[in-house]
């Protein structure tokens, strides 16, 4: 489970006294944390769905403050951010490519009909179960739209 080479990443990155991967774990693990405590209470279990949501919610963030972080000029906390961006991705099932991504769409776009950049919105609720956990949402819908734009 990605939670158990999360931890013991955790272990080494403490004993090998790696500053920036130790703080992301720790970050990674409370977040992970926060989330379980979400779903106990509403009583239902941790899977590592949930995991991979937690991990693609900071890289997210991560993605994020870089980019303020580039228009602000703050070079040393850009770098900062992209290692832990890095570290993060690590731990992702293994992404998929453009081209596989086009192909999916593809393939939905024939299944559901779709013909206009009206239709983004049922072509997205078919691609993004299927590319759940290995391709980013904002990458999907780029290319979605550009194919229903032809």
């Amino acid at each position: 489970m990605i939670l158990d080479k999360i931890n013991e990443d955790y272990k080494n990155a403490v004993k090998d006294k790696d500053e920036v991967k130790r703080e992301t774990l720790n970050m990674l693990k409370s977040a992970i944390k926060y989330r379980e405590i979400e779903l106990r209470s509403s009583g239902k279990e941790l899977t590592e769905e949930e995991v991979i949501s937690v991990i693609q919610k900071e890289i997210k963030k991560r993605k994020e403050a870089i980019e303020l972080y580039e228009k602000g000029g703050r070079g040393d906390l850009v770098s900062k951010e992209k290692r832990e961006l890095e570290i993060l991705e690590s731990y992702l099932p293994k992404q998929l490519s453009e081209e596989e991504i086009e192909n999916i769409i593809k393939e939905v776009i024939n299944s559901v009909g779709a013909t206009s950049p009206s239709d983004i919105g049922k072509v997205m609720k078919e691609v993004m179960p299927k590319v759940k956990g290995r391709a980013d949402g904002s990458l999907v819908k780029k290319i979605a739209e550009n194919l229903l734009s032809k």
